[in-house]
């Protein structure tokens, strides 16, 4: 049984368009899923990543390829995906976001109720004076009307749309919810309506991956494919309170799994335990050398609202939230005493982010793009339910990453950045990706896998 209520496939050729893409979670869950997806991402180290996973991107500014190259984009794109960034919604960033919350959803029906221009629109973000990544959480929105008004697809829509983010923007999809029933504004006054799923917050443990992390998540169809559903949880959720409960060494799991097997016509599937982290890097072998079982992960970040106060969990519980300062985490034996590879590596991060084990990570800020990232795993979960697909084995995720070699990599460069041995005019300038304490206060502020920061 899979984690979502699937029905009769209603697309016969999905093709995903993911917005602030990152280095890949959403397109591996694609892969894994058998459907193709090209990647928009402003950061030049994820793009890399990108290149040697065999994943088809553009080295873009999401912004500027909906202003100036919409009508480039491959027109059989049909799903919609995205996340973008958000420092400003996060209980982490400045809170510019939530600050602004009401004058964003005003934007946002004045896109779908009043149809502004993006002249209009773009005056009125000028005006917000506000922290402009705030202003990137409109442009999946404006990229589902803008593919109504685009010659290259004779104002077809996109028939699928699936958005996700930290909790703080639950909110804001909420009115993304309400806009899309509504209907975006086509040609001659016409509408497409969209039916929306309940926008829920999901907990990643509760679809076996082996981390604790939530995310708010809409997924929205055109309304001739019917309601969709958020995806049912397959493994129970780690309660930090009662650490074994739920999980593999839980007494009431064990005595119910020992218990006769359901009567025929009983259709629930009892939830599986959570996922340890033992489990996963066992499975996987992917431990560094010297890294023995147990061990103890103490997080960079404070526990119970003091800071210096940092928590622990062992590798026999979920790990903490995969964030872009992973690298920093200690990795000690159950004695207090550090191991001799003393911090968790890209690799390890990877894994628990659910990312197959020899996932070629290169570029700069490797933990930034791991911590980023949507856990392929989870993002499985989340497009089957939206495609409606069934689930590949989750042992496919700790199956060999099928690489790419030098010449498919010149080829995906060439077509992501207009030259197959480096950057070209359409890329961001390296002066912009530059790292935040270093960069001038002009520019513009990075995105995808260099900004968006993953809420504990």
């Amino acid at each position: 049984m899979t984690s979502s209520d699937t029905v009769d496939r209603f697309l016969q050729n999905p093709y995903i368009l993911d917005l602030f893409a990152g280095p890949g979670g959403l397109d591996v869950a694609a892969h894994m899923l058998d459907v193709p997806s090209l990647g928009i991402e402003w950061d030049k180290g994820a793009c890399e990543t990108r290149y040697a996973a065999g994943l088809r991107t553009w080295h873009a500014d999401v912004s500027a390829v909906r202003r100036d190259r919409f009508h480039e984009l491959p027109k059989e794109l049909n799903v919609l995906a995205g996340g973008p960034p958000c420092q400003t919604y996060s209980v982490a960033g400045n809170g510019a976001g939530r600050k602004a919350l009401d004058k964003v959803e005003n934007l946002i029906y004045a896109l779908v109720r009043d149809r502004a221009s993006d002249e209009e629109i773009d005056n009125q973000l000028k005006e917000l004076g506000s922290d402009p990544r705030t202003a990137l959480v409109l442009e999946p929105l404006r990229y589902a009307i803008k593919a109504l008004s685009c010659p290259n697809r004779d104002g077809r829509p996109f028939d699928v749309i699936v958005l996700e983010q930290v909790p703080a923007v639950k909110d804001l999809w909420d009115v993304y919810k309400n806009a899309l029933e509504m209907g975006l504004p086509g040609k001659d006054g016409a509408r497409f309506q969209y039916k929306v799923a309940k926008v829920k917050t999901l907990r990643t443990e509760a679809y076996g991956v082996p981390q604790t992390r939530r995310r708010a998540i809409l997924i929205a169809r055109l309304e001739k494919h019917g309601t969709p559903a958020v995806p049912q949880p397959t493994h129970h959720t780690y309660n930090s309170h009662k650490p074994t409960q739920g999980g593999p060494e839980d007494e009431m799991l064990v005595a119910q799994a020992l218990q006769p097997e359901l009567p025929m016509g009983e259709t629930e599937t009892p939830l599986r335990p959570w996922v340890p982290m033992r489990d996963v890097l066992k499975a996987t072998k992917q431990r560094p050398k010297g890294r023995q079982l147990p061990f103890e992960i103490v997080s960079n970040y404070g526990s119970g609202g003091v800071s210096t106060e940092r928590g622990i969990r062992t590798d026999g519980q979920p790990s903490f939230t995969v964030t872009g300062k992973v690298s920093r985490n200690a990795v000690r034996h159950t004695n207090g005493t550090l191991h001799d590879e003393k911090r968790m590596t890209i690799p390890e991060a990877g894994i628990l982010q659910t990312f197959p084990p020899d996932y070629p990570w290169r570029g700069g800020d490797q933990s930034q793009q791991v911590g980023n990232a949507v856990p392929p795993l989870f993002g499985m979960h989340v497009l089957a339910a939206a495609l409606a697909l069934p689930l590949p084995p989750e042992e496919k995720l700790r199956e060999s990453w099928p690489k790419a070699g030098a010449e498919d990599r010149a080829s995906l460069r060439k077509e992501g950045c207009g030259a197959p041995d480096g950057c070209g005019p359409n890329c961001p300038k390296p002066e912009d990706q530059s790292s935040p304490s270093t960069s001038s206060k002009a520019s513009r502020p990075r995105t995808g896998a260099s900004a968006k920061r993953s809420e504990k």
